[in-house]
């Protein structure tokens, strides 16, 4: 059977997961696009159902990815070509979306190795950007990616959409900054905070070893609990006009500086 009206319950239900409230209620997401749910699934998310449009699904890699998850038991759902227009995300016209359980992670799940980079990102805001940094940590090499005081729900169809996937396979946490800096101390690491006003710029610190990068949102930049004589406050220069950056590009910089000490250390 194809589901041809947008009033169908289960096509309904899977609209409503757009909004946050929606996903509170139902405790599930909805994702995107090909490879979206092709890297839901690589991680192991958990794949409840599988909307798709025949007219739209008819590439090898269609077939490839409809094939896939439904050897995992989730449900493949037929529905014409307007009420995939209903489910879509924006003018995507993937012709395929997925809803899913949003992963569990919890800081103790955390188990990294000893040379290894962590980024914690404190009061995002736009999930756009949570999205944008999660794909760079990703490219990048870091090991997780802490979300504290967050703005944002993690599995926001625009940080979703912004991460090419990627963050259901980096390890993202959300917590509170206090407990995330409580964890960052217990397992040793040694803290650098982004600031518009650190006192030492970013390629004059060793980001080997056990390492943490902190940023706060645009808005409001860390908050006070980041500063401390066990925190290090790091800047980036600003020669222009401008008085910052844009998170996701300082995320950027500092990650691919710490990954290039981490590489020439080790040759």
């Amino acid at each position: 059977m194809i589901i041809s009206s947008v009033q169908n319950p289960r096509v309904k239900a899977a609209a409503r997961l757009r909004e946050r409230s929606g996903r509170d209620d139902q405790g599930r997401i909805i994702i995107d696009g090909m490879r979206e749910i092709g890297r839901a699934q690589s991680s192991n998310v958990e794949i409840l159902e599988v909307y798709f449009s025949a007219e739209l699904c008819r590439g090898e890699e269609h077939q490839r990815l409809l094939a896939k998850v439904e050897k995992v038991a989730a449900d493949l759902i037929e529905v014409t070509s307007h009420v995939m227009e209903k489910l879509s995300f924006g003018q995507r016209a993937d012709g395929v979306v997925a809803v899913a359980r949003p992963p569990q992670r919890r800081l103790d799940d955390l188990v990294l190795a000893a040379d290894t980079l962590v980024a914690i990102v404190e009061g995002v805001e736009k999930p756009g950007n949570l999205g944008a940094i999660v794909r760079t940590a990703d490219a990048a090499g870091v090991a997780a990616v802490l979300v504290a005081d967050g703005g944002t729900d993690l599995y926001n169809p625009n940080a979703i959409r912004a991460s090419l996937g990627a963050i259901f396979g980096v390890r993202v946490v959300a917590d509170s900054t206090d407990e995330s800096i409580a964890w960052l101390r217990e397992q040793q690491f040694r803290v650098f905070a982004a600031r518009v006003d650190g006192v030492t710029e970013y390629t004059d610190v060793d980001f080997r070893g056990r390492s943490a990068i902190a940023l706060g949102s645009e808005a409001r930049g860390l908050s006070a609990r980041w500063r401390g004589d066990n925190i290090k406050s790091i800047r980036l220069p600003l020669l222009g006009s401008v008085d910052s950056l844009n998170l996701s590009a300082t995320a950027a910089v500092l990650f691919y500086e710490a990954l290039r000490q981490k590489r020439s250390s080790s040759t």
